[in-house]
């Protein structure tokens, strides 16, 4: 028998093509054999695969096939590398594939705007280009491996409080400057499969039926031509989503959506030809559908080099924070002790819907005792609060008195952070700040390694212990990584992606998150995370970028040369001055006070991570493109580089630059549009209009008007051009303002 040949999807009849834009049930599409679609499979990311077992129909958050989970974005963010997010990407890809799913859902970019989100651990960092750089690379891997990435959450989705009806209520510039840039790159650079609208609504519209986001900006502008999915539930009118550019809704509401839909074409409120377009689209999906090899089957990929992997990549996202008199790594022969439960139970990934079923979990007790025999062990506390707190209390202070080096594991548990709800505060539990404060005041050196999905405060205990080692969530591996970095078998080479703050009445979210009767303000604009700290110069526990290794590095011989109007290339030298192999991270800032908005005083343009041997030096060097030096002018509907001078800035972090050179660019020569609603002291500073004008309207002033304009312009400078011609018709006739609103239009 002759095959017969798969029909257009956009040819199925509309209740088919309508039913093609849901879910079947919680994790897949329907298949279509009349146009030869298989179902396509779409689970959790971003940092293992979470494909559920059994019944499709339920969320199934517990239970799902057993993946690798690697370290989570949060520390992925801290090694500023991405090669580390390309690798994770892939390895994600080769265990998708090898249990039948076809799209995996990741990675997170979304901007940590305050360190309460209780999601942060899905998220790169407080920086846009951090941010975009790394969720590139990840997607770049995950689907040269053959599997669909969908990049989230669109847009502004910065806190569990509310998440699924407040309103992110923010303006232009900051949305362009702050929260799109990370998705414009991944869209730009990478081509991901889908992209993943959010729950919230963005200025009062919900970003799954926000055409401005979805068309105008995702699809218009950035040339976006993959599939727009919802967050799962987050479709509230299922007509005007479609029309505003969604194009599936997940999961599956048993059919009602979709009879929305075929009701509105039937009756001419919906275009057919809108229909047609997301299904084109969706059915591009199965371009990434293939025959599993075992659904449920581990041994379908080799766990056990997957593991390796997830060690070795988590070792080069921990970030030393301090390390006074060289506590850090452990020597040979010195009597360790280790205290605190998470050394023997890890917290090694963040609570909700991107929870991995790990393959295996490695503790750093078991770990360290490898490596370094004879460390002896207490808990200290206990993860649920209960026992005696005292007691396990005074048990770790006598084995920290007999030790030469007291290594305490604090942080928090998953209880305390999660998707779906925001932290209230910064704090360590009570018993683990006790805890360290105790075993530091008779301890003879005291190490503290934290583990949580964000930063939490320092205060009250960092100026008694010698070393801190944020190891944020490190993944399934990630005991064994921490005991490779105390032990010095790796080298510590993580940077902050994001701040540690003194109070966190200092972050500059703090009066507005996380809003109130439906709405979040964002009223801190552009400046967000290290951006406030350095303009402002409000002072914090430890900056953005900022990271110790156990080598040293020195920058020397910046060279910053103009390579257009508004562009330039940076070049600088590193050279590893200390006694071990290293990896060092050169960040590139550029501060400019051109222009007339408000800018931060420095701005992250341009990073690279670099490995040196001991006495090695290399130089390297990074092209700053237009918009390394431009603003988002909301007049202008579009980036501009201010004329005048850029200073390139390279530093050991956002707070501490350690070279610096200026460079004038020629810019962008802006002439304004002018209107009858533009201010009297526009259209008199108006580089076109604005010199006729002046010596048209001192012409017929009376003498000594030209002593009087200044003043003039003080006091009624920002009255509309319209209102000031009406009370001053015979000194500005109207024909005149006419013909320079016209020369003002030419010259554009």
């Amino acid at each position: 028998m002759t095959p017969t040949t798969p029909l257009d999807p956009t040819a199925l009849p509309l209740e088919q093509k309508a039913a093609l834009l849901s879910g079947q049930d919680f994790w897949s599409t329907p298949p279509v054999e009349a146009a030869g679609l298989p179902s396509v499979v779409l689970t959790d990311g971003p940092h293992g695969v979470r494909r559920q077992v059994g019944d499709l129909d339920q969320i199934g958050l517990l239970e799902s096939v057993p993946a690798t989970c690697f370290p989570p974005a949060v520390a992925v963010g801290s090694s500023w590398d991405p090669e580390v997010a390309e690798r994770i990407g892939a390895a994600i890809g080769v265990e998708a594939r090898a249990i039948g799913v076809p799209v995996v859902l990741g990675p997170g970019v979304n901007i940590k705007r305050s360190p309460l989100c209780g999601r942060n651990f899905e998220y790169y960092s407080e920086d846009p280009l951090l941010a975009g750089v790394l969720g590139a690379a990840h997607v770049r891997g995950q689907q040269d491996a053959g599997v669909g990435a969908s990049v989230k959450h669109f847009a502004a989705n910065n806190q569990e409080t509310q998440r699924m009806q407040v309103s992110a209520d923010v303006d232009e510039r900051t949305l362009r400057e702050i929260y799109l840039p990370a998705f414009e790159r991944v869209v730009t650079e990478a081509q991901p499969a889908t992209v993943m609208c959010a729950y919230n609504k963005v200025n009062g519209v919900y970003a799954s039926q926000n055409r401005w986001l979805l068309t105008e900006v995702l699809r218009e502008e950035w040339g976006f031509a993959g599939a727009v999915v919802s967050d799962w539930g987050a479709v509230d009118d299922r007509v005007a989503a479609l029309e505003a550019g969604l194009d599936l809704q997940m999961p599956g509401d048993h059919g009602a959506g979709n009879a929305l839909v075929v009701d509105a074409v039937r009756t001419g409120r919906l275009d057919e030809a809108v229909v047609d377009r997301s299904v084109a689209r969706v059915a591009a999906l199965a371009g990434y559908v293939t025959e599993p090899a075992h659904a449920a089957d581990v041994a379908a990929f080799d766990a056990d080099a997957h593991h390796a992997l997830a060690r070795e990549l988590a070792a080069g996202c921990a970030v030393l924070l301090k390390n006074d008199g060289g506590a850090l790594p452990l020597a040979a022969g010195q009597r360790v002790a280790v205290v605190g439960e998470f050394a023997r139970t890890p917290r090694f990934q963040g609570g909700g819907s991107s929870h991995v079923n790990a393959t295996r979990v490695d503790d750093a007790l078991t770990a360290l005792t490898a490596a370094h025999p004879g460390v002896a062990f207490a808990a200290g506390f206990t993860l649920d609060g209960s026992g005696d707190v005292a007691a396990l209390r005074d048990e770790a202070v006598e084995l920290a008195r007999d030790a030469d080096v007291t290594v305490v594991f604090a942080g928090l548990a998953e209880s305390d952070e999660s998707e779906g709800f925001d932290r209230t505060h910064l704090d360590l539990p009570a018993a683990q700040v006790q805890l360290i404060r105790a075993v530091a005041a008779v301890a003879p050196r005291t190490v503290v390694v934290l583990s949580s999905g964000s930063v939490v405060s320092l205060e009250g205990w960092h100026d008694d212990v010698d070393a801190v080692l944020a190891g944020f969530l490190l993944g399934q591996a990630g005991g064994s990584a921490l005991a490779d970095l105390l032990t010095g078998a790796a080298d510590p080479s993580g940077r902050l992606a994001e701040t540690i703050p003194l109070r966190l009445q200092d972050t500059p979210s703090w009066l507005n998150f996380p809003g109130e009767q439906g709405h979040v303000r964002y009223g801190e604009g552009v400046m967000v995370g290290y951006r406030h700290h350095v303009t402002t110069g409000t002072p914090v526990r430890y900056p953005f970028g900022h990271g110790l290794s156990y080598t040293t590095f020195e920058t020397s011989d910046l060279q910053v040369t103009a390579t257009g109007a508004d562009s330039a290339e940076v070049a600088v030298t590193v050279t590893n001055t200390g006694g071990r192999t290293g990896r060092h991270v050169v960040q590139v800032y550029v501060a400019t006070s051109a222009g007339p908005v408000r800018r931060p005083a420095r701005e992250l343009r341009a990073f690279g991570k670099v490995s040196l041997a001991p006495g090695e030096s290399r130089t390297v060097t990074f092209a700053l493109d237009r918009r390394a030096f431009a603003y988002w002018d909301v007049r202008e509907s579009g980036w501009v580089v201010a004329p005048g001078e850029h200073t390139v800035q390279v530093g050991r972090s956002a707070a501490d630059v350690v070279a610096e050179a200026s460079l004038t660019l020629a810019g962008d020569e802006i002439v304004p549009e002018l209107t009858l609603q533009s201010s009297v002291a526009e259209w008199f500073e108006h580089p076109v209009a604005g010199p006729q004008l002046l010596e048209g309207f001192l012409a017929t002033m009376p003498e000594g008007a030209a002593e009087m304009h200044a003043g003039m312009l003080q006091m009624i400078g920002s009255m509309p051009m319209r209102r000031f011609a009406a009370d001053f018709g015979a000194a500005i006739p109207t024909d005149e303002l006419e013909r320079l609103m016209a020369a003002a239009r030419a010259a554009r």
